[in-house]
């Protein structure tokens, strides 16, 4: 009932005949398992059919990698091993006029599962919470045991990943932050829940806060102290998962947090409160904790003393291609006759990972001529979903930023940056600090 109620479908062999030997649907059913589970009671060794599926399910966890647990009901592991005590008096009344290869199977393997740390009755007051205890870390078990699929539909991820690895350094107990940085749409929060899927299972606590600039934004009446509490309570409800969290000063995180190993990732930062509020020092936080941060302002990382960070670069023509059909034709390569719209397509999204994915979106399932019909409209105007993106960005920068941006966009397109510099500083101060850190986000 435990397993069902966990969603874990066990095999049951009730309904299979018994005979001399464990048949062909059992070997099928032990060896097609992800887990066996081995309950030894003190009456276990009397049946034959236990022996030979202890067997064949040792023989499993050697050559196929099976994970095996074993439950020890009111049965000393030891006697289990040595064959002492009242189990070893059943023992060896089964192997009474056994094959010497028989008992010396039923022995090894006996031996063997005896040294698997497992759970014990006489451990426990309660035998329902022990259930429930099993029953629960087989299903982590099998949750961490399933293949990942974080790659699937992802064109250039592994390569992303692979450049992680070096500012990741998850072998360490050194506390890290790392800022994943660039454009909107180009994939920062993609790689950063990638990221966390892959290795969140190896911390003790981890949280993934999506979208921080839009879902948590400063009432417009509140100073920074009362900013900073705000988002530092939502920040320790989220990853302890405890509701209704009230705190009453700065100094919680890191008091709960100082010996927990943890995985953070904190999407959309574009605030210096939001990183003081969550992630200001990494002694706030356990040894081997590492906390990522996506922005698309790389001066905040810098302001913060962030140095491993991670540029995200647009992807080669031929990548952002394969973007595209993923989502137009639902594999990485265009569909017969398709080929040259699909080009032009890529083209007009200017690379740009999350305008590539809401073309292909867009175009998935149209014929040809709807294709064609199509074009001429995206050659002026700009998909709803993207410009939403960027609007949101175009709106988070101060008025002088916003006319420095249109004056770039309207009358500097294509510029040598030098030139722009020079034109610009007849109007705007500082243009070329402020420019340069337009540039770099």
């Amino acid at each position: 009932m435990e397993f069902q109620r966990m969603g874990i479908t066990p095999f049951v062999d009730n309904e299979i005949k018994r005979g001399e030997s464990i048949g062909p649907e059992l070997i099928r059913a032990i060896r097609g398992s992800k887990i066996a589970i081995i309950l030894l009671s003190r009456n276990y060794a009397s049946s034959k059919w236990c022996l030979d599926e202890l067997v064949e399910t040792m023989k499993c966890r050697e050559e196929l990698g099976q994970t095996v647990m074993a439950v020890f009901h009111k049965v000393d592991p030891s006697d289990v091993k040595k064959l002492t005590g009242d189990f070893g008096k059943v023992f060896r009344k089964t192997c009474a006029g056994k094959s010497k290869e028989d008992t010396e199977r039923w022995r090894q393997a006996l031996a063997e599962v005896a040294t698997i740390a497992g759970y014990h009755s006489s451990n426990w007051d309660n035998e329902a919470a022990m259930i429930k205890k099993i029953a629960t870390d087989i299903s982590n078990i099998l949750i961490n045991s399933t293949p990942s699929r974080d790659f699937d539909g992802f064109v250039g991820m592994r390569a992303h990943l692979e450049k992680m690895k070096p500012l990741l350094r998850l072998e360490s107990d050194e506390v890290r932050i790392i800022g994943i940085w660039g454009p909107p749409g180009i994939g920062k929060t993609t790689i950063a829940r990638v990221v966390y899927n892959q290795f969140s299972n190896s911390f003790q606590l981890s949280v993934f806060i999506e979208n921080i600039k839009a879902n948590y934004t400063r009432p417009t009446d509140s100073d920074d102290y009362s900013a900073k509490l705000q988002l530092q309570q939502m920040f320790l409800s989220q990853i302890t998962k405890q509701k209704d969290m009230e705190i009453p000063h700065l100094g919680v995180a890191q008091d709960r947090l100082k010996d927990k190993k943890v995985l953070v990732v904190l999407d959309g930062v574009d605030k210096s409160v939001q990183l003081d509020a969550m992630a200001k020092e990494t002694w706030w936080f356990g040894p081997g904790s590492r906390i990522i941060i996506t922005t698309q302002d790389h001066r905040l990382l810098r302001a913060h003393g962030i140095n491993y960070f991670y540029k995200v670069d647009f992807p080669a023509t031929e990548e952002a291609l394969q973007i595209f059909c993923m989502y137009a034709f639902g594999q990485k390569f265009p569909k017969t006759g398709f080929e040259e719209l699909a080009w032009k397509v890529t083209y007009l999204a200017g690379n740009l990972p999350l305008g590539l994915r809401v073309m292909g979106s867009y175009f998935k399932g149209m014929s040809k001529e709807e294709w064609k019909k199509s074009l001429p409209r995206l050659e002026t105007s700009l998909d709803a979903d993207i410009q939403s993106i960027l609007k949101f960005s175009y709106d988070a920068l101060d008025d002088e930023d916003k006319d420095l941006f249109l004056h770039i966009a309207c009358f500097f397109n294509r510029e040598e940056i030098e030139k722009v510099e020079e034109h610009l500083a007849k109007k705007f101060v500082e243009v070329r600090q402020r420019l340069r850190g337009m540039y770099s986000t």
